[in-house]
């Protein structure tokens, strides 16, 4: 069920930035290549990690994030490259000395991939209770259900508006607006060409969008052996790059992030092809790498 709210200090020593963990579309990875999706903003004090694909563990602390001090966490949708790590990553921020609450939004059938990590972890977690005197992690993690519109924070600075995107066949996924006075970034989250995404986005300092390019998937259907299925889905339910530019166009976003790409790890498909393909944005268009870091200017 879901939790009550509780109000959290900001921290006024935190600059904003956002920094990509993990730029991969889907849950494969491959020797020396990037990771699946998640991301860290920083934003009016807070801290929120956005998606938990397998590697954010590792990439937050290369960010300079103490676990312990994890605070705000956002599931856009169900698929494990987006939610596979994340009962870990709390796990490993209590093991490492989390005594807050942290607060975790996400869809709905998020609750039940929590009750079943805490079953899962069960034995460990009592043991370390009793043997080392650890408050319960159970009692440290609180689980909000998204809906469109405002997401109460109870923070007067910061604003989080969660917006439903098309990505069949997920019934919920959820783009979402991070905004204060001095600057806004948006995730698409995955999504097939949406319109009202450029609405949503509409004035945004960031904008972080799923990209594909379109002649790789055939090599990706190939390397992975599952043929016109995958095909149909990758098709029918992510983002070309020369879409995504006319949502960043029709946004008037300020600077356009290419994440979640498709392909991210194959031989061939260099930085000037994404570049190429987004021409039509006329702000300022960045490929989307593990490490990559923004800072509000």
């Amino acid at each position: 069920m879901e939790q009550g709210l509780i109000g959290q200090m900001a921290s006024t020593d935190l600059k904003d930035r956002l920094v990509i963990l993990g730029s991969k579309g889907g849950p494969a990875i491959r020797p020396g290549g990037p990771s699946p999706t998640s991301s860290l903003i920083e934003i009016g004090g807070r801290r929120c990690v956005v998606d938990c694909g397998l590697g954010v563990t590792r990439g937050l602390v290369e960010a300079g994030v103490q676990l312990k001090d994890l605070d705000l966490v956002f599931i856009t949708h169900m698929h494990s490259d987006h939610v596979l790590e994340l009962g870990p990553l709390l796990h490993t921020a209590w093991t490492t000395g989390l005594a807050r609450t942290v607060r975790v939004y996400g869809p709905a059938d998020l609750m039940e991939y929590w009750d079943g990590f805490l079953n899962s972890m069960r034995y460990d977690i009592d043991l370390r209770i009793d043997d080392e005197g650890r408050p319960d992690l159970r009692d440290l993690v609180e689980i909000h259900l998204i809906r469109e519109g405002d997401l109460s924070l109870e923070d007067e600075k910061l604003s989080v508006r969660a917006l439903k995107v098309d990505h069949p066949p997920v019934a919920d996924c959820f783009a979402l607006r991070f905004e204060t006075a001095d600057w806004s970034v948006v995730f698409s989250a995955d999504t097939t060409y949406f319109p009202p995404l450029a609405k949503f986005a509409q004035g945004c300092a960031v904008l972080v969008h799923e990209a594909m390019l379109e002649r790789g998937v055939d090599t990706i259907v190939q390397i992975t052996g599952n043929g016109a299925r995958l095909r149909e889905h990758l098709l029918a339910s992510h983002t070309t790059a020369p879409d995504v530019a006319k949502i960043a166009e029709a946004a008037k976003a300020g600077t356009l992030v290419l994440n979640h790409l498709i392909p991210a790890d194959l031989p061939g498909f260099e930085t000037e092809e994404w570049l190429d393909a987004t021409k039509a944005f006329s702000g300022k268009t960045i490929v989307g790498h593990d490490g990559l870091t923004i800072t509000r200017s």
